[in-house]
């Protein structure tokens, strides 16, 4: 599995938000010249980010974009599922689906739900908090 460049961006774009002291508000000129990411890119990423519920952004004077909530309330699953939709490794266990030709007579199909909770578990195990101290602990 690998994600999209946009779930990627949308990580990196995260963490930055997230040095900026969680709940200080930061421009997306800065946040894109910050990740190096193009303007247009962020603002894409901070409009989906901000529909999940993980940024806040505010128009106007003083205005600017935070995080919602503490980085160590939101984890690398929210990351992903704000901008991937729900983590599956196969579309056959997403509910109304019903386009693989396997299907009637697949052997599999009832594990996958187990593979996909797993997986998630896995992401969800991973605050974002730690991901923004992972740059800070690096470059030291």
């Amino acid at each position: 599995m690998r994600l999209s460049s946009m779930a990627d961006y949308a990580v990196v774009t995260m963490c930055a938000a997230a040095r900026h002291c969680g709940f200080a508000r930061v421009s997306a000129s800065d946040l894109a010249q910050e990740t190096g990411l193009p303007l247009p890119t962020v603002q894409k990423l901070v409009s989906t980010l901000s529909k999940a519920g993980l940024l806040k952004a505010m128009r106007g004077a003083g205005g600017g974009i935070q995080l919602s909530r503490p980085a160590a309330a939101i984890t690398l699953a929210d990351i992903v599922e704000a901008i991937e939709g729900p983590i599956a490794l196969t579309a056959c266990v997403e509910d109304g689906r019903h386009d693989c030709a396997l299907e009637a007579r697949c052997g599999v199909r009832p594990h996958w739900g187990v593979v996909n909770k797993a997986m998630r578990g896995a992401l969800e195990q991973v605050r974002l908090s730690d991901l923004a101290r992972l740059k800070e602990d690096v470059a030291a």
